[in-house]
C-alpha cells in the first residue's frame, strides 16, 4: 500500500463516518478491502454519488419521455461538439492493437485462461458475465490482484492440473458494473454503495503500483451509459482518482460500450467528455438490442421479430455500426466490433463447422466495416477471429478508415426490422431465460446454454421480449395471438423440457422455481422492470 497516496486522501477527506463494511468476513477480505481502497471508495461515493442519483433520476425522466411518444435524436445543444476537429488522446501502447478481445467473468480459471489466450486483451467482467454476490466481488478482486502480480495459480480438483500464466498473456482491461447496480453489503453513514464505483476503486487502489511496475496501466470497459453526462461523472470520477492516488493524469483509459439506444445518438459526446481518458467504443450489440425493446416498450410500431432474426446485417444495427465506426476513427478512438456468442460444438462436427462458419462471417464483416478489433467468448474462436481480421488489416488497427461516405440519420437508427414472432422464438425466449437467471441465483453470471454463452444482456432480451409480445398481445406466425393463458402453458411446457435436460432434482429444489416464478412475474407484470438483475440482486447473498 502507498502510504503517501493514503494520506492524501485522509488529509482531503472531511471528519464523519467511514465506509462501513456489511458483508461477512471472507477469505483475502483484507487484501482487497484494503485502508487504501476503502478510503477511496468513502471519497468517490461522498464527491460522486449525488450526481449518479441524479443521472439515474434523468434517465427515468427521459424514459418517461418516451412512453409518451418522443423519439431520440442528435442533441441540438451539442452541435458544437459534433462540428469540431478535436480528437482524443492517444492510448498506451498495450491498447494500439486489440484486434481480438476475449471476455469472461473474474473466476480463477478463467482469468488464466482468458490472460493465456492468442489474443490482444481480455475484459475481466464484473458486469453482464458475474453474478455479484459478496464472495464474487471480493474473489474476483482477489484473482485480478493476483493476476496483475502473475502470482495466479489454479489447481483443478478433479483432475489435478495446475492453471498458470504464460509468459505473454493479453492485456488486461476491467469492466466494473454499470451505475444503476448498487452494491449493497457496503455503506457510508447508511448510504447504499455504487456497484461501479466499488469494483473501480477496489481494483485501481490495489494494483495502479504493480500495473504501472509491469508497463500497463489501470483500463476499463463502461457499461450501459446513456448519455454524455454519465461519461462526464465517469471522466470526474477518474480525475479524482488519479489525484488522490498520485497518478498522472490520462493514465486511466476506458472503453464505452454503446449498448444503449440513447447513447448512440451521443457518441461524438460521449468521447469528447472522456477524450483525455478515452481508449474508444464498442459495439455491445446484445445489449443494444434489449435497450432498443425497452425505451420502446409501450409501443406497438416496434415490436421486434424473433432474437435468432435481428442479426447485424439489420438496417438499423447495421447503420449504428457504421456510425460508431465513422465517429472513433474521425476522432482517433478505437471502434471495437461485438461479441460472438457462439462456442464450439465438441459432439457434433457439422453442427461446429456451421456455426464456426457464422463466426467467420460475422468478423470479416466487422473487419470490413473497419473495426479495430472485436470480441470472443471462448478461446476457441481467438483463431477464427484473428485470421478475419488480419486478411483485412494492414498494421495495429483501421484508424485511417474513416468511412467519410457514411451518413447516418435518426431514421436509420430507429428503423424497425421485419420478421415473425414464432411460437419457436417465445419457447426458446423461457428456456434460455430461466435457465440463465438459475444459474446467476446461484452465482454464475455465465453459461453456456443451446451451444451459446448467454450472459445478462441475452438474457434481457428473452425476457423484454416475452414482456413486450404479452404486453402487446403480439400474433405469432400461426396467427395466435400471445396471452397470459398461452404464456402461461409455454411456460409449463418449457418447464418440463428444461425437466428432462437437467434433472428433476435441480428442477425443484434449490433456486429453479424462484428463477421460473420472478421470469414470470417480470413477464406479467404491467410495467415493464429496468433491469433483470436489479429485483434479481435482492435474493443474492
Amino acid at each position: 500500500m502507498n502510504a503517501e497516496s493514503q494520506a492524501r486522501l485522509y488529509s482531503r477527506e472531511p471528519s464523519g463516518p467511514k465506509l462501513e463494511v456489511l458483508g461477512p468476513k471472507l477469505e483475502r477480505s483484507e487484501e482487497v478491502l484494503t485502508p487504501l481502497a476503502l478510503q477511496l471508495l468513502a471519497s468517490l461515493h461522498r464527491r460522486f454519488n449525488p450526481r449518479r442519483l441524479e443521472l439515474l433520476a434523468a434517465r427515468a425522466k427521459r424514459q418517461a419521455e418516451f412512453d409518451d411518444g418522443a423519439l431520440p435524436d442528435f442533441l441540438r445543444a451539442t452541435e458544437a461538439v459534433r462540428a469540431g476537429n478535436w480528437r482524443v488522446s492517444p492510448v498506451p501502447k498495450d491498447l494500439e492493437d486489440r484486434r481480438v478481445e476475449i471476455t469472461g467473468p473474474v473466476d480463477r480459471k478463467m482469468i488464466i485462461n482468458a490472460l493465456n489466450a492468442p489474443v490482444q486483451a481480455f475484459m475481466a467482467d464484473f458486469e453482464d458475465a458475474c453474478s455479484p454476490t459478496w464472495a464474487n466481488v471480493i474473489r474476483g478482486q482477489a484473482n485480478l490482484k493476483d493476476a496483475v502480480r502473475r502470482t495466479i495459480t489454479h489447481e483443478d480438483e478433479a483432475t489435478g492440473r495446475v492453471y498458470r500464466l504464460a509468459e505473454r498473456t493479453a492485456t488486461l482491461i476491467v469492466r466494473p458494473r454499470g451505475w444503476h447496480l448498487p452494491e449493497k453489503h457496503l455503506a457510508v453513514n447508511g448510504d447504499t454503495l455504487s456497484g461501479a464505483l466499488c469494483d473501480f476503486a477496489l481494483f485501481i487502489a490495489n494494483n495502479y503500483e504493480a500495473l504501472a511496475a509491469r508497463g500497463t496501466g489501470p483500463y476499463f470497459y463502461l457499461p450501459k451509459i446513456e448519455s454524455h453526462l454519465e461519461a462526464r461523472l465517469w471522466n470526474d470520477v477518474f480525475v479524482a482518482a488519479e489525484e488522490a492516488l498520485g497518478i498522472a493524469r490520462g493514465t486511466v483509459k476506458a472503453t464505452v460500450l454503446i449498448e444503449t439506444l440513447p447513447a448512440a445518438f451521443e457518441m461524438d459526446e460521449i468521447l469528447y467528455e472522456l477524450r483525455e481518458h478515452s481508449a474508444g467504443l464498442n459495439c455491445g450489440r446484445w445489449d443494444y438490442i434489449f435497450s432498443f425493446i425497452k425505451k420502446f416498450r409501450n409501443r406497438r410500431e416496434f415490436l421486434l421479430p424473433d432474437r435468432a432474426t435481428v442479426t447485424m446485417e439489420r438496417h438499423f444495427l447495421k447503420s449504428y455500426v457504421e456510425l460508431l465506426i465513422k465517429t472513433c476513427h474521425r476522432r482517433g478512438a478505437h471502434a471495437i466490433g461485438g461479441m460472438a456468442a457462439q462456442i464450439p460444438i465438441r459432439d457434433d462436427p457439422a453442427a461446429n463447422e456451421a456455426a464456426m462458419a457464422r463466426v467467420r462471417a460475422d468478423k470479416l464483416r466487422e473487419a470490413r466495416a473497419g473495426h479495430d478489433g472485436t470480441w470472443i467468448a471462448h478461446p476457441g474462436l481467438a483463431g477464427i477471429a484473428r485470421e478475419a481480421f488480419d486478411a483485412v488489416m494492414t498494421g495495429p488497427n483501421q484508424l485511417p478508415v474513416l468511412r467519410a461516405e457514411v451518413n447516418v440519420t435518426a431514421q436509420d437508427l430507429l428503423s424497425v426490422p421485419e420478421g415473425e414472432i414464432t411460437e419457436a422464438g417465445l419457447r426458446n425466449c423461457i428456456r434460455v431465460g430461466v435457465q440463465y437467471l438459475e444459474a446467476w441465483l446461484r452465482g454464475n453470471g455465465c453459461v453456456p446454454l443451446y451451444h451459446l454463452m448467454e450472459d445478462a444482456a441475452t438474457a434481457e432480451i428473452c425476457r423484454a421480449q416475452l414482456w413486450q409480445c404479452l404486453h402487446h398481445g403480439a400474433r405469432t406466425s400461426d396467427g395466435q395471438p400471445v396471452t397470459v393463458e398461452r404464456f402461461d402453458r409455454l411456460l409449463a411446457a418449457e418447464l418440463d423440457r428444461i425437466h428432462h435436460e437437467v434433472g428433476a432434482a435441480r428442477l425443484t429444489h434449490g433456486v429453479f422455481p424462484t428463477a421460473a416464478r420472478l421470469i414470470e412475474q417480470m413477464t406479467k407484470s404491467e410495467s415493464f422492470d429496468e433491469f433483470l438483475t436489479l429485483p434479481a440482486y435482492e435474493l443474492l447473498s
